[in-house]
């Protein structure tokens, strides 16, 4: 989700909620402890110079447990950091605690926002010459009336 999208969800909603993928929301009385811009400039295992800017969110959980983020608290935040970081539109990154810092994409639900599991990738699959991965299909689920005698398939 990019960082215009959660500024247009945010006022119309009561409150801002988190639930991971499998479910467990991020308890209430989290804090949003940093809004930023994470710059990352590398080299793919092709050889390609890539640049990346994410919007960074983080949050936390403390022992204050009366505390409740609303949706123009976090408004207000996000267009703070954009004015004096000078912030642009881009993909959010969550980071949130579990055994260790996970980071998230972001999507919304319709209700609450989602922190998504991210996954590693090989950026230049093309170069470093690992071969697609092939469908797996059980041969006794084809339409076998594809190639009955006389069909033409063969």
């Amino acid at each position: 989700m990019k960082l215009s999208k959660i500024k247009e969800i945010l006022p119309a909603l009561d409150n801002v909620e988190f639930q991971l993928e499998n479910g467990t929301f991020v308890p209430e009385h989290f804090h949003v402890t940093e809004v930023g811009v994470i710059t990352k400039h590398f080299i793919d295992c092709g050889g390609i110079i890539r640049n990346e800017k994410t919007v960074n969110f983080q949050l936390w959980n403390a022992n204050d447990l009366e505390h409740r983020l609303k949706p123009t608290k976090l408004l207000n935040i996000i267009k703070l950091s954009q004015e004096k970081l000078g912030i642009e539109d881009a993909e959010i990154e969550v980071e949130y605690q579990s055994d260790t810092i996970g980071k998230y994409d972001l999507d919304f639900n319709g209700n609450h926002f989602v922190l998504k599991n991210k996954q590693t990738a090989c950026l230049a699959s093309d170069a470093c010459g690992i071969p697609a991965e092939k469908q797996k299909v059980k041969l006794s689920e084809l339409n076998s009336a594809c190639c009955t005698p006389n069909s033409g398939c063969c």
